[in-house]
């Protein structure tokens, strides 16, 4: 794109690729809007999305719908604000409505959203994007922090709203465009208004069309532009006009009555779809109607090299056959052989080898690339160019509606009016006049270019060394484990205490100072790259915040996991232990990729990477369990092994593991190591139930207990008997008899899943061959799961793995497994 003659092209992009201000890039018709957008995906190194409000507009752009990309429903959005009518909480977006792990994803890793046609955007709708954006990434920036470039022209067409609609948003808004959004009236966006027109050549038709835009019909003007009214104009049809009309009734009327007027039949045309391509999008008719004679319109640009047609291009249907038809066009001496085309419908998605935000198809729409087109709405031309015209806006009813029909077509020679244009048909809002006024006298030059630069580098800089969420993360862990010390095993609450003291002293009070620092030296020479004292600086900096992350945060959280018996307590606490580390995580990420110096670009690129990774869980988190318990249990291994036991025994009964049992009574168990069924009696919570149906069971795992670790019940009473073989060995022998694990179980009065226990024993010794217990398909299929995930989860394992294997089974192979050192024991 030639940037060298368009000052106001070169600086738009400059604003965009350099800065992180918001830009609204506005123009008259014609002057190369969307040629931009096209120049921008293809060029601009940062991660962008775009956006359309309507779906037509979304393909046009090579984009997706706002309601589609960021799932906000139709209809009015009321902000999320206290009301001041009724003083109660405002409805905002669905926040009911969940995103994929993809899409979120993109949101926290996307530095620019594009979006185009902005006119047509509700003030409403923009607040919604805003919620979204503040949900996933920083709440305390309009849009969380994302870079907006809002692409259209105000005198065109204008967002579509309800009487009844307005009247819910009315109270909030004070119109109801775009620059009326409550959040992007708290940002510093700029604006940009290209001013050289590519469509039309005319000065003197230029001129005209600049008057009706600004709403500044003098009569000379008035005069001019009806020079062109031609009551009774009934071109030839070999002369390619097409009628431009305010409604959807009145151009397929037309279209529909010059079809049937031709002579022969019609030929059918279906279109191909596939994957998700919704009707409303479709960009010409599924089951186009064609006749020789037919006058056609192209609805999409050549996709060959050769370029022999151009959307809105128009011609004649001079030859159909079932796979191609011939069209020629006004002037041209060669029939343009036209063939079917496709349209694709795009959708964001992370390509997992890049980590780059890339646009995948969703659905493709194939057809001929045509239309009927002796008449076409006002509204869809939107975008397109024509030779020659009629325009037919006597009953224009919507603001820009008759600048946009006059601005279609490239010069006043081939404009028509079938009407007479009046003051009353060019209808423009004052609240637009005014803002447009406003920006066209607050252009920004080079030096706010240069300032916004600076600021820029600066805010990226003051983020990098920002650690506030970070602790406030902890303070809401501090908040949540006092509040639930009753329910968690352990004394969380001291540990997020000590480590929330760490961080303020040692991160977040140092990292004040050391923003303040950096902005002082910048003051001083802003270039940051080329800085040498000041990129010394950022690396020191990053080493010593990096360093403190991972002593004070990360080893104390990586091998940590929620104990309650409430899972309502656990799911709230681990939710906010994980919104923790990912943002210690994260910012970790940041910081290492500044190591060798700070590069706007890398560490754009890196920070981007450290989002996608966090969400889409491409970074290894550890899951080892709770070693120590607590600090008064001095048979931590014991309580372990009891855990184990009523985690395994919960998932086989489908029950709530407190149900199995408690954590206070693990801990007094632990404690107290009782060594019979009196003694068993005084532990609380052990009820008649509990007793006799899980009593001896833990009786045996505490026994086993003692013997291995030549320890005497805690409680100081002798032992029920005296064996002179462990329980173990006792089954192992019975086993080894021939005796089925029923048999045992029955003969004596134990549970099987205690004699699977012993059996496991044995196969970790290499007593008993794993494939005596597990049949060989089985054994291959556990063991094949068990190397490749590194993992002796076994409810993971039986997630993972098909019904038809129990967790005896599983135990047999990863016992086996330890035993041949396949897996650390």
């Amino acid at each position: 794109m030639d940037f060298q003659n368009n000052q106001q092209l070169q600086l738009a992009y400059d604003f965009v690729q350099f800065t992180g201000r918001h830009v609204f890039l506005t123009g008259k018709a014609g002057t190369g809007k969307t040629t931009f957008l096209h120049y921008l995906r293809n060029h601009l190194a940062k991660r962008l999305v775009v956006v359309a409000p309507t779906g037509v507009a979304a393909i046009n752009a090579s984009g997706v719908t706002i309601h589609s990309f960021f799932q906000i429903s139709f209809g009015p959005q009321v902000p999320a604000f206290q009301s001041p009518d009724t003083h109660r909480q405002g409805g905002g977006f669905d926040k009911s409505k969940r995103f994929n792990k993809e899409k979120i994803a993109i949101i926290k890793s996307m530095d620019l959203l594009v979006i185009d046609e902005i006119s047509m955007v509700r003030a409403d709708l923009l607040d919604a994007i805003d919620a979204v954006l503040k949900r996933f990434r920083n709440r305390s920036l309009p849009f969380g922090g994302v870079q907006l470039l809002m692409i259209g022209d105000l005198q065109q067409l204008a967002p579509v709203v309800k009487e009844d609609e307005w009247g819910m948003l009315r109270k909030y808004y004070d119109t109801p465009f775009f620059f009326s959004s409550l959040a992007l009236k708290q940002t510093h966006y700029v604006t940009i208004e290209l001013q050289h027109v590519y469509r039309q050549k005319d000065e003197v038709f230029i001129r005209l069309l600049n008057k009706i835009r600004d709403n500044e019909m003098e009569p000379a003007v008035i005069e001019a532009i009806n020079a062109r009214y031609k009551p009774d104009f009934h071109p030839d049809e070999e002369e390619g006009y097409i009628t431009l009309t305010t409604h959807n009734w009145k151009a397929k009327e037309i279209n529909d009555e010059k079809l049937r007027a031709l002579p022969g039949k019609a030929h059918l045309y279906e279109a191909k779809v596939n994957g998700n391509f919704p009707e409303y999008t479709y960009p010409t008719d599924s089951a186009l109607k064609l006749k020789t004679g037919a006058q056609v319109m192209f609805v999409k640009n050549d996709p060959e090299a050769a370029k022999l047609y151009y959307n809105g291009k128009i011609g004649k249907v001079v030859s159909i056959s079932k796979d191609m038809i011939k069209v020629q066009c006004p002037e041209e001496e060669e029939a343009i052989s036209v063939v079917p085309v496709e349209w694709q419908k795009m959708k964001y998605s992370l390509d997992e080898s890049t980590k780059e935000i890339a646009e995948t198809v969703e659905g493709t729409f194939t057809q001929l690339p045509l239309k009927t087109a002796w008449a076409i709405t006002i509204h869809k031309s939107q975008g397109l160019t024509f030779e020659k015209a009629i325009i037919d806006a006597q009953a224009a009813f919507a603001h820009g509606q008759v600048y946009v029909a006059l601005s279609r077509c490239k010069s006043l020679e081939g404009l028509v009016l079938s009407s007479p244009v009046t003051t009353q048909s060019v209808k423009q809002d004052t609240t637009v006049k005014h803002f447009t006024k406003y920006f066209e006298e607050n252009q920004p030059d080079k030096k706010d270019l240069e300032k916004s630069q600076q600021q820029y580098r600066q805010q990226l800089l003051v983020e990098l060394f920002d650690f506030h969420t970070l602790q406030k993360n902890i303070y809401y862990l501090i908040k949540l484990t006092k509040e639930n010390a009753g329910s968690l095993q352990g004394d969380l609450y001291a540990l997020f205490k000590e480590m929330s003291e760490k961080v303020k002293t040692e991160i977040t009070e140092v990292s004040e100072k050391f923003q303040r620092q950096l902005v002082s030296l910048l003051s001083q020479n802003p270039e940051i790259e080329k800085n040498g004292q000041i990129q010394e600086r950022i690396q020191k900096g990053s080493l010593y915040f990096l360093e403190k992350i991972k002593e004070y945060v990360q080893q104390k959280t990586d091998n940590l996991s929620i104990e309650t018996d409430n899972k309502a307590v656990r799911k709230t606490v681990r939710k906010a232990l994980e919104r923790m580390t990912t943002e210690a995580h994260f910012k970790v990420a940041c910081l290492q990729s500044t190591q060798s110096g700070f590069k706007v670009q890398k560490f754009l690129e890196d920070k981007a990477k450290a989002a996608i990774d966090e969400q889409t869980g491409k970074r290894k988190r550890k899951k080892v369990a709770f070693s120590q318990p607590d600090e008064g249990i001095p048979q931590p291994k014991l309580y372990n092994r009891l855990k184990d036991w009523r985690d395994a025994k919960a998932d086989e009964l489908n029950w709530q593991h407190y149900m199995v049992l408690p954590l206070r009574s693990m801990r007094q168990l632990s404690i107290d190591m009782p060594g019979t069924l009196k003694a068993l009696k005084k532990i609380n919570g052990f009820g008649k139930k509990r007793m006799a149906t899980f009593g001896n069971e833990i009786l045996q795992i505490i026994q086993e207990y003692c013997e291995e670790n030549n320890l005497a019940a805690g409680t100081g009473e002798a032992l029920e008997m005296t064996l002179k073989k462990s329980t173990k060995e006792i089954t192992f022998e019975r086993w080894q008899a021939g005796k089925s694990i029923e048999e045992i179980a029955k003969e004596r009065e134990l549970a099987t899943t205690t004699i699977e226990g012993h059996l496991a024993y044995f196969v970790g010794t290499g007593d008993i061959p794993v494939d005596k217990l597990v049949p060989i398909k089985k054994l291959l299929k556990i063991a094949a799961y068990f190397q490749e995930h590194e993992s002796s989860a076994l409810k993971e394992a039986k997630e993972a793995l098909d019904d038809t294997i129990s967790y005896a089974e599983l135990r047999y192979v990863l016992q086996h497994l330890k035993y041949k050192g396949v897996i650390e024991k």
